[in-house]
């Protein structure tokens, strides 16, 4: 299946046009032709109407393009589905045994901060143009989950004392911040994201 990056990209070089000339004649900022072009991006109302008109491209087949990128399976849903409470489960699993074993030593609750930080942080990476939003309630949850449940199993100072709801707490900030972290970090880091 063609995406609507790649038959722009096609009917740019047939007109003989680079990125810089499509976006002066559609008036798109070259950015956001780039992210198109490479499917980071895919253009909608306005944003496909101009770069149509400017390519000459029957708008409607540019659009029946961009509903099949937009539209997935049922099995696609239900893998991702299993996919995220796994993982959420997986980590609430790490955390809980890292801080509230009965062998969970300094070392242990250090390395559970530490893991709080930087599996959030990753996640931010290789989701870098999720909302912060969609971002924490895809990996999330279970963090929220497990804060309700040490609520009523362990209780506040039992979690404080034991780590695991600075971990917990430390997980979403990063999760939904963490793009902000990251521009903050690395303040030219937009070419690590390509």
């Amino acid at each position: 299946m063609i995406t609507i990056g790649e038959k722009i990209i096609n009917e740019r070089k047939k007109k003989g046009l680079t990125q810089e000339d499509l976006a002066e004649l559609s008036k798109i900022n070259l950015r956001t032709i780039q992210r198109i072009e490479n499917s980071q991006n895919i253009p909608r109302g306005k944003t496909l109407n101009l770069i149509g008109d400017a390519l000459q491209l029957d708008i409607e087949d540019l659009t029946a393009i961009s509903a099949k990128e937009n539209k997935k399976s049922i099995g696609e849903i239900i893998a991702n589905l299993v996919f995220l409470i796994v993982f959420n489960i997986t980590l609430m699993s790490v955390f809980g045994y890292l801080t509230l074993d009965s062998y969970a030593i300094i070392n242990s609750r250090i390395g559970a901060l530490l893991l709080s930080f930087f599996v959030p942080f990753f996640i931010v990476l290789k989701t870098i143009n999720m909302r912060n939003t969609e971002r924490l309630l895809k990996f999330g949850t279970g963090f929220i989950v497990y804060f309700i449940l040490i609520l009523f199993s362990i209780g506040i100072p039992r979690g404080f004392v034991s780590t695991l709801i600075p971990c917990i707490f430390l997980n979403l900030a990063v999760l939904f911040y963490g793009k902000e972290l990251f521009k903050l970090i690395f303040p030219n880091g937009i070419l690590l994201l390509k």
